[in-house]
């Protein structure tokens, strides 16, 4: 196969910054108050030491959700670096 053709697929991303840092932590951050509400069955897996609003809120809620942060926050990054906000 052609390099040339190869190199021409790779989608050009933005290199890291704190602009491309701070859209993955509010995308996380949104994820985790959004899991709160949404995740009906909390509290089957080990707790973390948390008091508040997010007691009973477990590991596994916790992992769940920031693994959706992350892949909201990572087309978040695609689309704003692609649109010219991050650069």
């Amino acid at each position: 196969m052609n390099a040339d053709l190869l190199i021409a697929l790779v989608p050009q991303t933005v290199a890291w910054s704190a602009k491309t840092g701070a859209v993955m932590v509010l995308s996380n951050i949104l994820c985790i108050v959004a899991g709160r509400y949404v995740i009906q069955v909390k509290g089957t897996g080990p707790s973390l030491p948390i008091s508040g609003s997010f007691a009973g809120f477990g590991l596994p809620e916790l992992l769940a959700s920031t693994s959706l942060g992350h892949i909201v926050g990572s087309g978040a990054i695609l689309g704003l670096s692609y649109v010219g906000v991050l650069s």
